[in-house]
C-alpha cells in the first residue's frame, strides 16, 4: 500500500515539476523576443512566481528524499500482520503499517524493549518477541496499548529485568502471556503479574520457580490455564490457588513436588502433575464433587493408588511409571471411588500382580485401559455387566499364563494386546468370543494354532489325545479380526485352512524358526489380505499358494534360505516385496512376470545372485518404474569379475561371451543338434569304409 502511494506521489511531483519546466521556458521565450503579449498558459502569473513555486518543489524533493518511505523489504507484510523474524534486527522498522495489528520480531538480536522498539505504535493485538536478548522493558511501556490481546516474551533475559524489581505493568487488555525460558525464580514473576486483569493464559515454563506464594498470582484473579512445567518447585503455600475462581487447567509438570495431601480445586478441570516426586496424593474433601476430568501422576513415586474422590467427573487417569502394588484403598478398603465417568485408565509400568475384576464394578464407561509392563500372572472377566464399553485393553509384558473371558463379556472390545507374556495354552475359542475385536497382539508367546476340525472337540478326562488337541488357539470364524500379529511364538506349523471365516488384512508370521506351512495355510484369506509377513524363519521352499490371494499387495520374505520365487498370476496385486537375505541366485523372468504391471518396491539385498542368469529379471528392474530402495547393496557374481557386480550396471554384452548357453530351451536344442550329428557321422563312416574296400579287391 504504502509502495504505491509513494510510487504515486512521485510521479505527481514529476509531472508538475515538468509541467511548470515548460511554463518557465515559455515565459523565457518571451522575454528574449521582447513581446508583452500574455502567455497562453491559463495560469497567470509572472516570471518571478514561477521561479519562486519551481524553487519550492525542489525544496520539497529534495526533503522527500532525505526522508523516504523505505519498503519493508526484510519484513513480510499480510494484510495487517508484520512478520519480520530471523533479520537480527534491534529494532522493528520505522515506516510500519499505520494499522499494523501483529508484530512478530522473534529470533532477533532485541535487547532493550522500548516504545522506540516497537516503532512508535501503540495500536498492537499481537506482539512476538520471544527468542532475543530482551534484559530491559521500558517502565509503562503497555499502558497505552489498550487492544494489546497476545504478548510473547519467552525466551529472553527477563531474570535481569526483574533485579530492577519494576512492574512492566499495567498489562490493561493481555489474555496471553509467554514468559517461559527466561531465568525466572521465585518472586521474579509477580513483576510481570502485578496489574494483568484480563490475564486468561499464563506460561512461566522452563524457568527457576521452587515456591508458588500466596501473593504469586493475586493480581491476576483471571487465569482460566497456568503453564509451570519445567522448573524446581518444591513447595506450594496454602490457597496458592484459591483466588483464582476461573483457573481450569493448571499443569505442574516435571517439578520436585513430593506431596499432594489436601487437593481443594473443586472448579479444576485438567490436572497435570507428571515427573514430579510425588508419594501420596489425596483429594481435600472426599465426600464434595470435584470437575476435575484429566488427572495426570505419571512417573511418580506413589506406591498406592491416588486417593481420588468418591464423586467425581474423571475422565482420564494416568497412573503409569510409578511404583503402585494394589489399587485398593489402603485407608478405608471398603471406599472406592466413584470414576463412573472414567473413559481412560493407564496403569502401566508399575508393580501390579494382580487386579481384582470388582475394581472395575463403578468404572462403566471406561473405553481404554493399559495394564502393560506390570506383574499380572492373571486376568479374567467373568460379569456381562461390567466394561460394556471397553474398546482396548493393553496387557502386554506382564507375566501372563491365563486369561479369561466369560460368554458374553467385553462385547465392544476392538483391540487386545497380549504381547511379551507367558500364555501357552488359552481356551481355544475365546477369541471367538469378543464379536468386535478386529485388532490381536499375541507376539513373544508360545501358542499353537488349532486346526479345522479341532473347532468343536468334546473334551473328556480320560482322552489324553484330545485334551493335547485344546492346547491351541483357534482362528477360525473370527469374524471381524483384520490384523494378526503370530510372530515369535515358537510355531512348528500353520494347519490348512486354520483362518477360514476370519477376514484378515494383515497376518505376521515372522520369527518362528522352522516354520511349516501348508499348501492351503492361507485358504478363506483370498479377498482380504493385504499384507503378509514371513521374515525369519529359515524357509526353504514355501509350499504356500500366494497367488491365490488378490488382495495381497505387501508381501515380506526376508532373512530366509529361499531358493526359488514364489509363483503369481496374472490376476495378482502386490506392490511391495521384500526378498532380502535369501539364497536366490536365480531369478526366474517368468516367475515374476505376472507382477510386472503392480510391483512398486522390491527389496532384494544379501542375495547370491549370478549376474547371466537373471538378465531378463534386471532389465526389467532398471528399466521399469520398480523402485528397489537397496539397490546400491544389491550385486550379483560375474566369473569375469573378482568383485561382485552392482545389478544396476549389469548389461546384455557382458554375458554374450558366456562359456556355455544358460537357458534350458537352448541347451536342449545345442544338444539335440550334437546327437544328430554324431547320427550321422556314425552313419556315414561304415559306407566309406566299404567303398575303399571294393576298390581294393579291384
Amino acid at each position: 500500500m504504502w509502495r504505491e502511494e509513494s510510487a504515486e506521489r512521485s510521479l505527481s511531483l514529476l509531472v508538475a515539476l515538468l509541467s511548470i519546466c515548460e511554463w518557465v521556458c515559455e515565459d523565457v521565450k518571451s522575454a528574449w523576443s521582447g513581446g508583452s503579449a500574455k502567455t497562453s498558459h491559463p495560469l497567470k502569473v509572472s516570471t518571478m512566481d514561477t521561479f519562486q513555486l519551481l524553487i519550492l518543489l525542489l525544496v520539497s524533493c529534495t526533503a522527500a528524499s532525505a526522508h523516504p518511505h523505505h519498503p519493508l523489504s526484510p519484513c513480510q507484510v499480510v494484510q495487517m500482520d508484520v512478520f519480520c523474524s530471523d533479520l537480527s534486527l534491534r529494532n522493528a522498522p520505522l515506516n510500519l503499517p499505520p494499522d499494523v495489528q501483529l508484530l512478530d520480531l522473534s529470533r532477533n538480536q532485541v535487547q532493550n524493549l522500548t516504545l522506540e522498539t516497537l516503532a512508535y505504535r501503540t495500536g498492537y493485538r499481537h506482539l512476538s518477541l520471544h527468542s532475543n536478548k530482551i534484559h530491559f522493558i521500558q517502565p509503562g511501556l503497555f499502558k497505552d496499548m489498550t487492544d494489546l490481546k497476545v504478548l510473547n516474551l519467552s525466551r529472553n533475559h527477563l531474570n535481569v529485568f526483574a533485579l530492577s524489581k519494576i512492574n512492566i505493568g499495567p498489562l490493561t487488555a493481555v489474555e496471553s502471556l509467554d514468559l517461559s525460558n527466561n531465568g525466572l525464580y521465585t518472586g521474579m514473576s509477580d513483576y510481570f503479574l502485578a496489574d494483568s486483569p484480563s490475564l486468561a493464559n499464563l506460561s512461566l515454563n522452563s524457568n527457576s520457580i521452587t515456591k508458588i506464594a500466596n501473593s504469586t498470582f493475586s493480581g491476576s484473579f483471571s487465569l482460566r490455564k497456568i503453564s509451570l512445567h519445567n522448573n524446581v518447585i518444591l513447595e506450594i503455600e496454602d490457597g496458592a490457588f484459591d483466588s483464582l475462581h476461573h483457573l481450569r487447567e493448571l499443569d505442574l509438570s516435571k517439578n520436585s513436588i513430593t506431596c499432594i495431601i489436601d487437593f481443594n480445586l473443586h472448579n479444576l478441570e485438567v490436572l497435570n502433575l507428571s515427573k514430579n516426586s510425588i508419594e501420596q496424593f489425596r483429594s481435600a474433601d472426599l465426600t464434595k464433587t470435584y470437575k476435575l476430568r484429566s488427572l495426570d501422576l505419571s512417573e511418580n513415586k506413589m506406591p498406592h493408588f491416588p486417593l481420588l474422590p468418591v464423586e467425581s467427573e474423571l475422565e482420564y487417569l494416568n497412573v503409569s511409571r510409578n511404583q503402585i502394588q494394589s489399587v485398593n484403598n489402603t485407608e478405608n478398603p471398603d471406599q472406592q471411588p466413584n470414576l463412573e465417568c472414567l473413559r481412560y485408565l493407564d496403569l502401566s509400568y508399575n508393580q501390579l500382580s494382580s487386579i481384582s475384576e470388582e475394581f472395575f464394578h463403578c468404572i462403566h464407561s471406561l473405553e481404554v485401559l493399559n495394564l502393560s509392563n506390570n506383574c499380572i500372572s492373571s486376568f479374567s472377566f467373568t460379569n456381562p455387566k461390567m466394561l460394556c464399553n471397553l474398546r482396548i485393553i493393553n496387557l502386554s509384558y506382564n507375566s501372563l499364563r491365563s486369561l479369561t473371558f466369560r460368554k458374553n463379556t467385553l462385547q465392544s472390545l476392538e483391540e487386545l494386546f497380549l504381547q511379551g507374556n507367558y500364555l501357552t495354552t488359552l481356551d481355544h475359542q475365546i477369541f471367538q468370543r469378543l464379536p468386535s475385536i478386529r485388532y490381536l497382539e499375541l507376539e513373544q508367546n508360545s501358542l499353537k494354532i488349532c486346526a479345522p476340525e479341532q473347532n468343536h472337540p468334546q473334551p473328556s478326562p480320560t482322552n489324553q489325545s484330545l485334551k493335547d488337541s485344546l492346547d491351541c488357539v483357534s482362528f477360525y470364524s473370527v469374524k471381524n479380526l483384520h490384523y494378526l500379529n503370530l510372530s515369535e511364538n515358537s510355531l512348528r506349523s500353520v494347519p490348512a485352512n486354520a483362518f477360514v471365516n476370519t477376514p484378515l488384512k494383515l497376518l505376521d508370521l515372522s520369527l518362528n524358526p522352522g516354520l511349516e506351512m501348508d499348501k492351503d495355510s492361507l485358504s478363506g484369506l483370498e479377498h482380504s489380505l493385504s499384507h503378509l509377513l514371513l521374515r525369519n524363519n529359515n524357509i526353504s521352499s514355501l509350499k504356500t499358494d500366494l497367488s491365490t490371494l488378490r488382495c495381497l499387495k505387501h508381501v515380506d520374505l526376508s532373512t530366509n534360505q529361499l531358493t526359488t520365487l514364489p509363483m503369481w498370476n496374472k490376476d495378482a496385486s502386490v506392490e511391495s516385496l521384500n526378498l532380502q537375505n535369501n539364497n536366490l541366485v536365480t531369478l526366474d523372468y517368468s516367475t515374476i512376470l505376472p507382477l510386472e504391471h503392480s510391483l512398486k518396491t522390491l527389496y532384494l539385498g544379501s542375495n547370491p545372485l549370478s549376474c547371466c542368469s537373471s538378465l531378463s529379471f534386471f532389465h526389467m528392474v532398471q528399466h521399469l518404474s520398480v523402485v528397489t530402495p537397496d539397490i546400491e547393496t544389491v550385486t550379483c557374481d560375474h566369473g569375469d569379475y573378482s568383485e561382485p557386480v552392482n545389478i544396476a550396471k549389469v548389461t546384455p554384452e557382458m554375458c554374450q561371451e558366456s562359456d556355455f548357453p544358460s537357458h534350458p530351451i537352448t541347451v536342449f536344442v545345442i544338444l539335440l543338434v550334437v546327437l544328430i550329428v554324431v547320427g550321422l557321422l556314425v552313419k556315414c563312416c561304415p559306407l566309406r569304409k566299404r567303398k575303399r574296400n571294393r576298390s581294393f579287391s579291384a
